[in-house]
């Protein structure tokens, strides 16, 4: 059975295509860094600004990244190279973006690092979560990050259950995770690398890399063809 005390990094993350990999050394969590990207992205700006173009006050971005109009944007914000800020997205402050990030029409992100080649393409919301490379939420897939009792929020493991002393924590989604239209993500959840979440699905522990989740207790492996 798996224990929590096996919930290392590599369960989720090859750290590649993470733009602020120095971040992680260190932490026994990978939640543990959230409460700490303002202070990154500042760092970040400064060390690499001839990098990068501000395109809103506290937004920067990188070389061959587009915009469009109608995005919105609350600072502080930094995405990579050849990004795509599609009509009507919103980012709402403190978001670290790779290079090749989608970010599309009504999808919101804040409180979040998306590693390089994430795609929330069509009416997502991401808050206070880390999304690895690759990693895709299908259209209308929501992390939610807040509990309903307000209360700070925790993470079950089996029948463990860890403390993280956050007020507000979506998820971890590790590189390549597809997850199906409508579903919801709930506060908490840990998602391996590798993994499928099945659409119109309500999601919340943690699923093992190499798993598809389909719902209640039906969790079977993935054999990719």
């Amino acid at each position: 059975m798996f224990h929590v005390l096996d919930l290392k990094l590599e369960e989720f993350f090859s750290l590649e295509g993470c733009p602020v990999a120095d971040l992680f050394a260190g932490v026994q969590y990978p939640w543990e860094v959230l409460p700490r990207i303002a202070e990154l992205l500042e760092k970040l700006v400064e060390e690499k600004r001839s990098a990068y173009r501000q395109i809103a006050p506290g937004v920067w971005v990188g070389e061959g990244t587009t915009v469009a109009d109608t995005a919105r944007f609350h600072g502080p914000a930094v995405f990579g190279r050849n990004c795509e800020i599609r009509p009507n997205a919103f980012v709402r402050g403190n978001v670290i973006a790779g290079d090749g990030v989608v970010l599309g029409n009504a999808s919101e992100v804040k409180q979040a690092i998306l590693f390089s080649q994430v795609q929330l393409p069509h009416f997502n919301y991401v808050g206070d979560s880390i999304l690895g490379r690759g990693a895709h939420l299908g259209a209308g897939a929501i992390i939610s990050n807040f509990k309903s009792t307000k209360e700070p929020v925790k993470v079950k493991v089996g029948d463990t259950v860890v403390e993280t002393g956050l007020r507000k924590f979506g998820a971890i989604v590790g590189d390549g995770v597809e997850v199906g239209c409508n579903a919801v993500l709930n506060p908490g959840t840990l998602v391996g690398a590798g993994s499928l979440i099945y659409p119109v699905t309500s999601v919340r522990g943690f699923i093992p890399s190499g798993m598809i989740y389909k719902g209640g207790k039906e969790l079977v492996p993935y054999r990719a063809k």
